[in-house]
């Protein structure tokens, strides 16, 4: 039995963290945990976090809301290349949605994908993402899920 949860980066597993890797296959569909952390600390509204599987870190994410509208975006996950198969992916977003609609009190989550990653979008649809006919700047389609009641 896996217990998925999802924990701040800090002092004590930024080291971790940023040796979690891609398959080669996938380096041009998401950005490394450098690149994200690069981010993260220039736009502060980005919450990086670690990806745990009960005391092992599996994967890396990234979250956060922008705007008066409050967008709020799951805008990144990596799960580490050798932790890949084990449906860590689909238990991972399961709770950052959890997470991510009760801190921001919205419904709505938006993510985006590059339009050649089949297989992040099987797994984002089986979820409940839905293509939203839109791209963002960058041309990765944008995807909604909205939070049952």
């Amino acid at each position: 039995m896996s217990s998925i949860s999802i924990r701040k980066i800090n002092s004590s597993n930024e080291s971790a963290v940023r040796k979690i890797t891609l398959k080669e296959d996938q380096k041009n569909f998401i950005e490394s945990v450098d690149e994200c952390l690069e981010e993260a600390n220039t736009v502060p509204q980005w919450r990086p976090v670690a990806i745990y599987n009960e005391e092992e870190m599996v994967g890396f994410a990234m979250y956060g809301s922008f705007g008066p509208n409050k967008d709020t975006w799951i805008d990144r996950i990596i799960i580490d290349e050798k932790y890949q198969g084990n449906g860590f992916g689909k238990k991972a977003m399961f709770r950052l949605i959890e997470i991510v609609s009760k801190e921001y009190g919205v419904k709505d989550i938006h993510l985006s994908i590059v339009e050649e990653n089949k297989v992040a979008r099987h797994l984002y649809e089986s979820i409940g993402f839905k293509y939203i006919n839109e791209k963002d700047p960058n041309g990765e389609l944008i995807f909604k899920y909205t939070v049952k009641q």
